[in-house]
């Protein structure tokens, strides 16, 4: 199927994620001004932030056999209720313990919400499109984040109004998918798969994918606080994180359509070397005078580091069989998930002990573990050849029956 037909047929489906990410985007900014303007200490808002990833994490478990039971669309109304109610109660009960459950139960909905659209694209897609179809994926979910920063600006954060607005963009995501005619995929009989069975199948795909978990939680979770303690105002800390997001979403599409050319495994290994060294080259124009420097840097840095999920992921598709695509989304966000808890804590722990300046160091040193993985990978199997190289998923299902050939182990 032509990237052509593939976009005409899930646009439905990239409409509802592109609202659901303006959501989320706004109330995740919008919940670390409030907690600061409700006088809850920076301890207690980081822990109930990082309830986000234990309720992530339980989703990650519950979700396929959800959409076994019910199926695809059924499963994403319901999750996209919840992440909607779940953003209104934030300003219904103003405590941290309740607020802490809340994000448990939004982490639940959008880590479901994340594999019902992953499997789904991936069951649309053809190994001529997976890597197009994943990157729009991914720019939609970066650019719909980033358009909910700037909604912060709509209206006065210590009122219930950009709770609501948040709860509006959520809820609007349900609206085409629930009036599509696009048939849903078939969720019948989905294989199980475990994380050990991951990593066997795709060791570099597992161990990747975790990595990615944690130098993104750590750009985007810790940024803030390196360029506050490093004494920039607050129009150079928002242009600092908003120069790494960019970067993310203009890098998708290019890295996703050279994916499908020239090879998984060797992009991973190419892209986690120019993130090691954007970090580092970060590193050192940090102790100039000049901003712009900085900024261009952090652009490059974030458009490099933040394609490689969706290389990895797209890498461990083509050693599966489509069968697998669901488990597989399941068990590869819940290693990216389990990154992500970590990364801060290692980070800001570093940053304690030696500085500020410890934060694109501890970067570039994930990144360049990531390529020296890969690369020692090379070594042991070699990669998928062209013809076998599945999908790159995103998308959204029946349309496309896959036809990719079933993959066998190297």
């Amino acid at each position: 199927m032509p990237i052509q037909r593939a976009l005409q047929t899930a646009w439905p489906l990239f409409f509802g994620l592109g609202a659901i990410m303006v959501g989320n985007g706004l109330q995740g900014t919008l919940l670390g001004v409030r907690a600061t303007d409700e006088g809850f200490s920076a301890f207690t808002t980081g822990l109930v932030m990082s309830m986000y990833y234990a309720g992530f994490m339980a989703g990650t478990q519950v979700v396929p056999r959800l959409m076994q039971n019910v199926g695809h669309i059924r499963v994403f109304s319901a999750l996209a209720a919840i992440a909607a109610i779940s953003v209104l109660m934030h300003g219904i009960f103003v405590l941290p313990i309740a607020w802490a459950g809340i994000r448990a139960c939004t982490g639940f909905a959008f880590a479901g919400l994340y594999i019902v659209v992953e499997s789904w694209l991936n069951h649309m897609s053809t190994k001529e499109t997976r890597g197009k179809i994943l990157a729009l994926y991914l720019f939609t979910t970066y650019l719909g984040m980033v358009a909910g920063q700037f909604l912060l600006n709509a209206a006065d954060p210590k009122t219930d109004t950009l709770f609501i607005i948040s709860s509006m963009f959520i809820s609007l995501a349900l609206v085409p998918i629930a009036l599509s005619k696009r048939p849903a995929p078939e969720s019948s009989k989905p294989k199980g798969m475990k994380l050990r069975e991951l990593w066997t199948v795709s060791p570099l795909g597992a161990f990747a994918v975790t990595m990615s978990g944690f130098a993104n939680s750590i750009l985007l979770s810790v940024g803030a606080i390196y360029a506050a303690r490093q004494g920039f105002g607050i129009q150079e800390i928002s242009t600092f994180m908003a120069a790494m997001v960019a970067g993310g979403v203009i890098f998708q599409m290019p890295i996703g359509a050279l994916s499908d050319k020239l090879g998984r495994r060797k992009l991973i290994i190419m892209v986690s070397l120019a993130s090691c060294l954007s970090a580092l080259l970060c590193f050192g124009v940090s102790h100039s005078e000049g901003m712009l420097a900085l900024y261009v840097s952090a652009f490059i840095l974030g458009g490099f580091a933040m394609t490689i999920y969706g290389l990895c992921t797209a890498y461990t598709n083509d050693h599966l069989d489509p069968s697998q695509y669901v488990a597989a989304s399941s068990a590869l966000l819940m290693m990216n998930g389990a990154g992500a808890i970590a990364g801060p804590a290692l980070s800001t722990g570093l940053m304690g002990a030696i500085g500020p300046s410890a934060y694109f160091p501890t970067l570039a040193v994930i990144f360049f573990a990531n390529a020296a993985f890969a690369i020692y990978r090379t070594t042991v199997r070699p990669a998928p050849a062209a013809d076998r190289q599945s999908n790159l998923n995103a998308a959204k299902p029946d349309v496309l029956t896959l036809a990719a050939p079933e993959q066998k182990q190297d």
